[in-house]
C-alpha cells in the first residue's frame, strides 16, 4: 500500500535519511524503532509531505506522493498524528475534530466524528472543552482523532506514549488496535518498542538514518540486538 524506495533527507548538511526503504502493507500495524535521533519521526514528515527528499520516492498503491503538497497527501488518504500531539489549544475538542475533516466535503463528517467519541469516551464528555485545558492522554486522544477526522487510509501515528502514565499507554494502545481492525493501515513510531511490537505485524528498526534489522514484531522481540536495546533485556 505504501513504498518508501531509497528515501535520503538533510537538515542542511546533516544527513538524517540516509537511503531508508521501507513497505507498509494493506490493513498492517507497521512499527518503526530506533532511539532518539534515529529518523523516525523525519520519515513520518517525509511521507505526509512537511519535508522534501532530495533523493527516493514515496508511493501510495503504486503513485509517487512524494512530490505533492501535504494537503494533497492528506486527500490521497494518509493522515499524520505528530509526535508532541500538536493540538490547537485555544479551539474546543469538537473544534479540533472539525479541523481534522477540513478536506471533506461529503455527508459523513458527523458520522466520523461519532466513531472518534465511541473510541475515546471522555473525548465526547468533553467535547465542548478547550483543548488547551485536557490531561496529556486526553490531548494525545485528541491528536489521534483529529486524524482519523480525515478518513485515512494509512495513519502516520508518531510517538502516541509519549508522557504517558502505564495505564494511559496501555488504552492508548488498545485503541490502536481497534482503530486497525476497523480497517485503517497504521504506521507506527514510538519508543516503547515492548508496546509497539506487542500489537504490530512487522516492524523495522532505524540506526542514525539506516534500517539495522526488519522482521515479523515475533521475530524482533526475539532479535537479541533488539532485546538489548529496546528491551531492556540481556547484557
Amino acid at each position: 500500500m505504501l513504498e518508501v524506495e531509497n528515501l535520503q533527507v538533510f537538515y542542511g548538511e546533516i544527513h538524517a535519511l540516509k537511503g531508508i526503504s521501507l513497505q507498509v502493507g494493506q490493513g498492517e500495524i507497521v512499527a518503526l524503532l530506533g532511539n532518539n535521533g534515529a529518523g523516525k519521526t523525519t520519515t513520518l514528515r517525509t511521507i505526509s509531505a512537511l519535508l522534501r527528499p532530495r533523493r527516493g520516492r514515496v508511493l501510495l498503491e503504486g503513485q509517487p506522493i512524494h512530490g505533492l503538497p501535504p494537503h494533497e497527501i492528506v486527500s490521497r488518504g494518509v493522515a499524520h498524528s505528530p509526535e508532541g500531539r500538536k493540538i490547537f489549544n485555544r479551539l474546543t475538542v469538537t473544534e479540533n475534530l472539525e479541523m481534522g475533516a477540513y478536506l471533506r466535503s461529503d455527508g459523513t463528517v458527523a458520522e466520523d466524528m461519532d466513531r472518534v467519541f465511541a473510541l475515546f469516551p471522555r473525548l465526547k464528555e468533553r467535547r465542548t472543552q478547550v483543548a488547551g485545558t485536557l490531561s496529556g492522554g486526553e490531548q494525545q486522544m485528541l491528536a489521534i482523532g483529529r486524524a482519523l477526522m480525515a478518513r485515512p487510509r494509512i495513519l502516520l501515528l508518531d510517538e502516541p506514549s509519549m508522557g504517558l502514565a502505564p495505564i494511559l499507554v496501555e488504552q492508548i494502545f488498545q485503541t490502536v488496535e481497534d482503530i486497525n481492525r476497523q480497517g485503517t493501515t497504521i504506521l507506527l513510531v514510538e519508543q516503547n518498542a515492548s508496546m509497539a511490537l506487542s500489537i504490530a505485524h512487522r516492524g523495522y528498526v532505524l540506526e542514525t538514518g539506516a534500517i539495522a534489522l526488519t522482521g515479523s514484531a515475533a521475530e524482533l522481540q526475539e532479535h537479541p540486538e533488539v532485546k538489548r536495546a529496546y528491551l531492556g533485556e540481556g547484557a
